[in-house]
């Protein structure tokens, strides 16, 4: 196994062992708690521009399922403990290796991760690079921003997937960078469902006869995504609406809201999110590192809020005909707790389905 280094951007080195692409790559160094879903986690889109790093210290045990992807692989290169090189499961098509070799990703594992973990719980995500030879010259890394994310990883044309059975609803999902998951989770509901690419005008959603629209989840910092804003402040109050993670952010900011970035972000699927005025705490899957500043929400109101730092989870708009939350209702390989809210999303839109 090759020799390989993770630099971080404050000069700390760390020497491991290289996998995947022989490459070198540079990005913002994140970390995700979850035990499972290492396939979901890299075919995440909302990972354009970062290194991730799993908390979990053994990965690549089960291979790779192409039937579990979540879409293209966005992430800048990957960072484990222990890579299983010989993984065992009836579904697996190959190694985790072949996959990141493919897309020419880079991945580095034997570091202590646990250390690496602390140190950014401690002093905030920052840049790193993984790579063959420490740089001299760490400019580049410090310099590095994840910025135009969202029209990396949205689609470029509309395409339509028909509802499961007869079809109760049209819906239209604005892309920012949207798990497959989202339209896996209408379409069994009855849904047809009309995806379209981040810079779709809020004319062509209001004028095509959708019952309502879904925005998705997606990379980066919600703020710079001004034209995105726009068209949703268009859409509110004219067509039900429901927003996730992105969605949830760029609602907020249309509605006159405020986001600030997390020291650390939440990701992994082990986060419990409480509801405001209700007697549950439901664990769910995140992947962010913006947050709506709670103070800043004017035209709706807090229902969901992390019950580890109390940041927004969710918010409704009830004179706008609209909800969004910060956390992924369609979470796969799950927590599925909140799945119901893809109910909710449907009787909003006049449907009958039962939700809580």
């Amino acid at each position: 196994m090759r020799k390989a280094y993770l630099v971080l951007s404050d000069g700390s080195v760390y020497e491991g062992q290289g996998f995947g692409a022989e490459a070198d790559a540079v990005g913002e160094l994140v970390f995700t708690t979850g035990m499972v879903g290492y396939i979901e986690t890299l075919t995440d889109p909302s990972y354009a521009g970062q290194i991730v790093m799993q908390t979990f210290p053994l990965i690549g045990n089960y291979g790779i399922i192409e039937d579990d992807f979540e879409g293209k692989v966005h992430a800048r290169g990957y960072v484990v403990r222990e890579w299983c090189e010989e993984p065992s499961n009836f579904r697996c098509q190959y190694t985790l290796d072949q996959f990141l070799k493919e897309r020419g990703i880079p991945g580095i594992c034997g570091l202590d991760t646990r250390a690496l973990t602390r140190k950014i719980r401690e002093h905030g995500v920052m840049n790193a690079t993984i790579c063959s030879e420490p740089p001299k010259d760490l400019n580049t890394v410090r310099e590095y921003l994840v910025t135009g994310v969202v029209d990396e990883v949205t689609c470029t044309e509309p395409k339509t997937f028909p509802a499961a059975g007869e079809t109760k609803k049209r819906v239209a999902l604005i892309d920012y960078g949207a798990k497959r998951n989202i339209t896996r989770e209408l379409c069994k509901r009855g849904c047809e469902v009309t995806v379209y690419p981040a810079s779709v005008p809020a004319e062509d959603i209001l004028s095509g006869g959708y019952d309502g629209a879904m925005l998705s989840n997606g990379p980066g910092d919600p703020s710079e995504n001004t034209y995105c804003i726009a068209q949703i402040a268009k859409l509110l109050g004219n067509i039900p609406l429901f927003g996730i993670c992105l969605g949830h952010q760029l609602t907020a900011l249309a509605a006159g809201g405020r986001a600030e970035k997390m020291k650390y972000g939440h990701r992994g699927a082990n986060q419990p999110v409480k509801e405001i005025g209700g007697t549950r705490t439901y664990i769910t899957s995140q992947n962010h590192g913006y947050a709506i500043v709670s103070d800043s929400i004017k035209r709706g109101t807090l229902r969901f809020v992390n019950a580890n730092d109390g940041t927004c989870e969710g918010i409704d708009y009830p004179e706008l005909n609209a909800f969004t939350v910060q956390f992924h209702p369609e979470a796969c390989s799950g927590p599925r707790d909140t799945s119901f809210l893809f109910d909710r999303f449907i009787q909003m839109m006049g449907g009958d389905e039962q939700c809580r």
